[in-house]
């Protein structure tokens, strides 16, 4: 097959590369925005043309959760726009596309894992653009598997892991949220299941993919340290009333993996596995 990844120098695009190698079956066409800019229609309907895409797998987003208060336009234009565009020109060839999605489409006042028929809320203008993202793709495209993923880190680009490390050297204090709760995902975990569900075959649908597991952010924190042997500051608990930020964030966004499980037959990696992974790798 013929496949396009979108946003290559990212967390996820830069993962989808090194697993690239093992499926040379495949011919890949990694793009970021100076090999293909997705918010131009025209330009990604040629590209699907001239290089006959069979697949998209759409890591490219705006992520800049605070920020996307105040920049509503752009968010907008590359979360919804971009991926209906991407969707569109692969669904005129009756091609697939996996579009990465977020649990910020939910507010996040449950108490149980999130499943996918759950009603999204998102309560932030990133989390909204996501899910309009999906609807664009699903209507575009019905080959179409939209994964939603959370805390997204890996050994590229900067992420939660990355800062906590820097920043656990340098200070000897450290103030972390202890009452947002949910489970990181190792970008490296999701890779492999997205070129499962490209190996196996796209069944079209909304799922959701982290590591196993339950932690809030400042337990995610100290055990950062801990692994990294990070001994000289200390990690103290902060209400999210205490650290307000332009974007509301989702107090519970732990994500149900049962479908991705039972559709596509992976094991899914315990959390403090996959940092452990990462953090060797870093």
């Amino acid at each position: 097959m013929n496949i396009l990844i979108t946003g290559c120098n990212g967390q996820l695009g830069n993962e989808m590369q090194l697993l690239e190698k093992q499926y040379p079956q495949h011919h890949w066409h990694n793009t970021d925005i100076d090999e293909l800019d997705i918010t131009n229609q025209l330009a990604v309907e040629q590209f699907v043309a001239q290089n006959q895409i069979d697949g998209i797998v759409n890591c490219a987003a705006y992520t800049a959760v605070d920020k996307a208060e105040d920049n509503k336009e752009l968010c907008t234009t590359l979360n919804t726009v971009a991926p209906a565009y991407l969707a569109a020109a692969v669904g005129k060839r009756e091609g697939w596309m996996i579009q990465i999605s977020t649990d910020y489409v939910f507010n996040g006042t449950k108490h149980v894992p999130y499943v996918e028929t759950d009603t999204p809320s998102p309560d932030s203008v990133y989390g909204s653009t996501k899910l309009a993202g999906e609807i664009g793709v699903t209507k575009f495209c019905k080959n179409s598997m939209i994964i939603r993923t959370a805390w997204l880190y890996s050994t590229f680009g900067n992420n939660f892991v990355k800062t906590m490390i820097r920043l656990g050297k340098e200070k000897q204090e450290l103030g972390v949220i202890f009452d947002q709760i949910g489970t990181p995902t190792y970008a490296r975990d999701l890779a492999r299941v997205i070129m499962t569900a490209i190996e196996k075959g796209i069944v079209p649908g909304v799922y959701h993919f982290s590591n196993e597991g339950v932690i809030s952010w400042y337990d995610f924190t100290k055990a950062i340290h801990r692994i990294a042997g990070i001994t000289t500051c200390r990690v103290r608990p902060l209400h999210t009333s205490e650290y307000p930020t332009p974007a509301n964030r989702p107090h519970y966004s732990v994500l149900d993996k049962t479908k991705i499980k039972q559709t596509y037959g992976v094991e899914v990696p315990y959390w403090e596995e996959s940092l452990r992974e990462c953090i060797a790798q870093l």
